[in-house]
Parts: structure tokens; sequence; C-alpha cells
């Protein structure tokens, strides 16, 4: 049975990606900061028949990153991170004249670091599998300049570029970034507050990262539009 392990898994597209390996056959582990949401997400997800391990902690912690990752050697190996825990920087976000550098710090933290920390300790696993891959969770925030975005925008921006680095030293691996596009999460939400408009939920966008998955495209970076789109 492939095994996952996807952080920032308590909520969103998170705890909605989780549902939907989970309704394919597989096995996860799931990493997210608060433990009564993140039970529940294992709970919804647990709920096809498939093995699923809740691991509440904070992903900027090399000792729950190891938990993780020991978690899921424990389901008997690693085939998939999915790198979705991400930190704004700012709530709500702020033009880059106020942008708090200790928010900026925290966004690199969790959106960048902690994501190639993970990657760096689940490679002996990931390289082992028949069919090892990474995701990086992104945003069109990376590839556009939108005002008040800066600083998170520059850290899926540094997340992408270290997921296309990593697909040229992992030839073995697939490494994608996926920009799912807007979608009503709570870290939109805290975001941009006073933005009402309806947008696409979170399970709208799990189909995209199933096709992925199941097509196995060459590593690079990918919006789930697109891949909604090729069929």
């Amino acid at each position: 049975m492939a095994v996952a392990v996807i952080t920032g898994a308590s909520k969103g597209l998170g705890r909605a990606l989780a549902a939907g390996l989970a309704g394919q056959g597989w096995d996860l582990v799931l990493g997210a900061r608060t433990e009564d949401v993140l039970k529940e997400s294992a709970r919804l997800a647990g709920v096809h028949g498939t093995r699923v391990v809740p691991v509440a902690g904070d992903v900027t912690d090399a000792t729950h990153r190891a938990a993780l990752v020991a978690a899921a050697g424990e389901l008997g190996g690693l085939d998939l991170v999915v790198s979705n825990a991400s930190a704004l920087g700012a709530e709500p976000l702020v033009r880059l004249e106020d942008l708090p550098l200790d928010g900026l710090r925290a966004a690199l933290e969790t959106n960048v670091v902690a994501a190639l920390g993970l990657v760096q300790e689940a490679l002996p696993l990931l390289r082992r599998s028949p069919a090892g891959a990474v995701v990086a969770v992104s945003s069109d925030a990376a590839a556009e300049a939108y005002e008040t975005w800066g600083g998170y925008g520059a850290s899926k921006a540094a997340l992408d570029h270290l997921a296309a680095v990593l697909a040229v030293e992992e030839p073995g691996l697939r490494v994608w970034s996926v920009d799912p596009g807007d979608m009503a999460t709570d870290l939109y939400t805290a975001a941009v507050p006073d933005d009402d408009e309806p947008r696409p939920s979170p399970e709208s966008v799990v189909p995209a990262f199933l096709r992925l998955l199941a097509q196995r495209p060459a590593g690079g970076r990918y919006t789930a539009a697109a891949l909604l789109e090729s069929r």
C-alpha cells in the first residue's frame, strides 16, 4: 500500500487531500499543529478503510518532521510527501513597507526551510519507493505581483525553486510544485478578511492532484486548473 505524508492536514486543502488520497487506497501520516482538529481530519480520511496516523506538531520543529517520517516508516515506507503547511507572514496581509520582518522570517521558516527539512528527512525512504514523489503546494502569488502578497509570494517562489532544483538533483523522484488556485480556506480568510467573493472549495481541486499522481508527468510547476483540463 502506498504511503503519503501530508503537512498542514488539519483543515482546508490538507484535509481534502487526505480524504482524496485515502479514497484511492493510500495510507497516510497527517501533520498539523492543532491536535483535536487534526484527529478529525484523520477520522474523515479513515472512513475509507486505510491506515491514517495523525502526528500533531509544528513542521518547523525538526523533531516533529522526524516523527512524521518515522510514522511513515512504521506503515511500511514512504511514497509521497505533500508540503502543504503554510504561514502568511502577517494576518491580514500588508504592504511590504509594513511587513514585520519577524513575520517574513516565520513565513520563510514554515514555507521553505521546514519544507526542505522534511524532504531531507524523507529522502532515504522516498528513494526506496518505486514511485517516490514530492508535491510542494505553491500559489499564484509565487509567479504574479499582487499588492500585499509580497512576503508570502516570495516564500512560495523560493519553494518553487527548491522543488525545481530537487527535481534535477533527484531524477529518480517526481517533484512537482502545484498552484491550486484561490480556494475558500481559513488561510485565505486570514490573509484578506474583507474579501467575501465566493471561491472554490478545496475539495474541488483534489482531482487535479490525483490526476498528477496518476499521470506522473515530468517534474515542474503545474496549476490545478491546467491539470483539470488535461483529460
